[in-house]
């Protein structure tokens, strides 16, 4: 069962308004990635579904976070098909997100008061998502449809919130740009977790990444 309801996700988006990609095979490195995302402010994080046996190894991060991080809300991502995000909710992921919109996949997560955060590519998709209980819907690829993108959706359905994953850096030009054209939330991977970083375990490069990417964030949300 997920730790946190849709509303204290939805909660948690709304102040920190990034959320960390993420995927490793070790459990153990996957632990202190996401111990020291949280360390350095992060209160939203995604786990991808991308290897095999991904879903054991985010169970064991999910036992891990309740007791080292316990106001994180862990998620999965990459999730295209219901039956996979019905074994990551059993493994108590909080949120689903995935690169395409599927409607059963958001039945079943309304079902069970579970955000569903799927990747659209047009105004149709999105509007399709949002019939179906979808509150945040994710711009995917950020770096194909652009800050223009969003900005032109805003404009006849200013309602809308939208997560852009893909093209996100954490670098103040980049983030202003997203967040200017309305960007309710950023996600980001790679850029935020370097390989070479991971390599040499430098947990505490990660945790001053993050605070150093809330707090552009934070300046720019509260313009």
């Amino acid at each position: 069962m997920a730790q946190f309801d849709k509303m204290a996700v939805m909660a948690k988006i709304a102040d920190t308004r990034m959320v960390p990609v993420f995927y490793h095979s070790d459990a153990e490195v996957a632990k202190q990635v996401i111990k020291a995302c949280y360390d350095g402010g992060v209160r939203v994080f995604e786990f991808t579904n991308r290897g095999d046996f991904a879903h054991e190894v985010f169970a064991e991060c999910v036992k891990y976070a309740r007791r080292e991080c316990p106001e994180l809300a862990l998620g999965a991502g990459s999730i295209v098909d219901p039956a996979t995000a019905a074994m990551y909710i059993q493994c108590g992921a909080c949120f689903i997100v995935g690169p395409m919109f599927n409607s059963a996949v958001a039945a079943l997560c309304n079902r069970r008061q579970v955000p569903y955060c799927p990747g659209c590519g047009s105004v149709t998709e999105i509007g399709n998502a949002h019939e179906a209980g979808c509150e945040l819907t994710k711009v995917f690829p950020g770096d194909v449809l652009g800050p223009k993108f969003v900005k032109g959706v805003m404009a006849p359905m200013p309602w809308t919130k939208v997560m852009v994953t893909g093209g996100v850096a954490p670098e103040a030009e980049n983030l202003a740009a997203w967040f200017a054209a309305g960007a309710f939330c950023v996600g980001m991977g790679s850029k935020l977790f370097p390989k070479e970083m991971i390599a040499c375990a430098d947990w505490k490069y990660i945790t001053n990444k993050c605070a150093e990417t809330l707090s552009i964030i934070n300046s720019l949300c509260k313009k």
